[in-house]
C-alpha cells in the first residue's frame, strides 16, 4: 500500500487582510481589483480557475478553464459544447468557478448559471485566436475515448492540407458560456487559519454582503 506523510505541509497565511469597515458594495468591483493586483505583479495563470459541474446522475466534476472576458458583471469562458464540460451544463447550468491566487494568499468562489453565449460573440473570439489554437478546436473532439497512441500532428497537417487558403470557421460545437453570478465568496488567508470571508449574494437588483467565520 502507497502512503503519503503530508500532516505537516502547512502555511502560516499573513500577507494581507479584507478591510470589513471599507467593503465594496458591488463584488465585481472587488474581483477586478483583486485580479489586476495578480496581473499587475505577472503573477502566471492569473485567469486560471477551476470550474465544477454537476452531472445528470448528481457527480460532481471539476476542471481549470481560463477566464476570457468579465462583459456586464457576467463570467466568459469558451470550451467544446460536447465536452463533458458541455453535457453536464446542458443537464444542469448550475456550477461553480473557483480562483485560487496563492502568490496573494487569495481564493475567490463564484456560483452562478452557466449559459451559451451568442454565435457571433463565439465567432468573433474564435476568429481573434491564433490560427494553431483555432485547428485545435476544430479536430479534437474533446472528452472523446480515443488510442493511446493517437498523434495529433496527422490530424493538424490533414487539417491544414484541406483548409489551405482558406478562412477556418468556428465549429458549431465550440463556443463560450456565460457565467450569471448570484453568490461571491472572497477569502484572504490569515495566520492561524482565522481567515477573512466576505460572502456576496444577490438579492433581486442588489448586492447583500456579510462575513463568515473562518
Amino acid at each position: 500500500m502507497k502512503n503519503l506523510d503530508i500532516n505537516n505541509l502547512r502555511e502560516n497565511y499573513n500577507l494581507d487582510h479584507i478591510d470589513f469597515s471599507n467593503v465594496r458594495k458591488n463584488p465585481i468591483d472587488l474581483f477586478i481589483d483583486w485580479f489586476n493586483f495578480e496581473k499587475s505583479n505577472n503573477y502566471k495563470d492569473v485567469n486560471a480557475c477551476v470550474l465544477s459541474t454537476v452531472s445528470s446522475d448528481n457527480i460532481p466534476s471539476s476542471r481549470v478553464v481560463l477566464l476570457k472576458y468579465l462583459k456586464n458583471d457576467e463570467f466568459i469562458f469558451f470550451t467544446n459544447y460536447n465536452s463533458n464540460k458541455g453535457k453536464e451544463i446542458s443537464c444542469n447550468n448550475n456550477v461553480c468557478l473557483n480562483f485560487f491566487w496563492v502568490n496573494s494568499e487569495r481564493q475567490v468562489r463564484i456560483n452562478g448559471k452557466a449559459t451559451k453565449i451568442s454565435e457571433d460573440d463565439s465567432d468573433d473570439y474564435f476568429n481573434a485566436r491564433p490560427i494553431e489554437s483555432q485547428i485545435g478546436a476544430c479536430v479534437s473532439s474533446q472528452s472523446e475515448i480515443i488510442d493511446i497512441a493517437h498523434d495529433f500532428t496527422n490530424d493538424v497537417e490533414h487539417f491544414k492540407f484541406l483548409h489551405k487558403n482558406k478562412k477556418i470557421k468556428r465549429p458549431n460545437h465550440w463556443g463560450g458560456y456565460s457565467i450569471i453570478p448570484h453568490k461571491i465568496e472572497f477569502w484572504q488567508g490569515r495566520p492561524s487559519r482565522l481567515h477573512d470571508r466576505l460572502l456576496y449574494e444577490k438579492c433581486k437588483e442588489d448586492w447583500i454582503f456579510k462575513r463568515l467565520s473562518a
